[in-house]
């Protein structure tokens, strides 16, 4: 009777485990990796940067999900044009020392290590400073199909201003 009771049991484990893994396999794996080789990578636009930039696509809003995010490397004196963020902007400074100016308010040095959160709607600016390269990841997220309204170039005499 014992060697039926556990025959049973490891027959209706298995037929639980056979009948759950079709309900639980999603139709795209749970976890995916994305090898290097796979990213875009290329220069940033002329039109919403000044200077060498390199912009390395690492992952783009897949729905339900509104992130994308990318990692940016500024080379000395190269950064974006003024822009918004319709949901805000987090930049992670990884490498060298870079700039970020809120319009109307002062520039801010930012190092590695340092996490930049710009609020929704806030009008800004960021790149390396004139002596040294520097490289972010930014992550921002997508409403109703827009991460970013571009605005003018930021000026020579502004981006040196102190």
């Amino acid at each position: 009777m014992h060697l039926l009771s556990i025959a049973l049991c490891g027959l209706a484990l298995a037929a639980a485990v056979v009948a759950g893994s079709g309900a639980m396999q999603p139709k795209e794996p749970g976890i995916r990796v994305s090898s290097s080789a796979d990213r875009k990578t290329g220069p940033g636009p002329a039109d919403y940067f000044t200077g060498t930039v390199r912009v390395e696509m690492l992952f783009e809003a897949q729905a339900p999900a509104r992130a994308s995010g990318g990692r940016v490397r500024f080379e000395p004196g190269a950064r974006t044009a003024w822009h918004t963020h319709p949901l805000g902007q987090i930049l992670i400074v990884t490498e060298g020392t870079g700039w970020v100016q809120e319009w109307g308010g002062p520039k801010r040095e930012i190092r590695p290590g340092d996490v930049v959160r710009i609020a929704p709607g806030v009008k800004h600016w960021h790149g390396a400073t004139a002596t040294s390269a520097m490289t972010h990841i930014a992550i921002q997220e997508n409403l109703d199909g827009r991460v970013v309204e571009w605005m003018e170039k930021v000026s020579e005499e502004d981006y040196l201003r102190q």
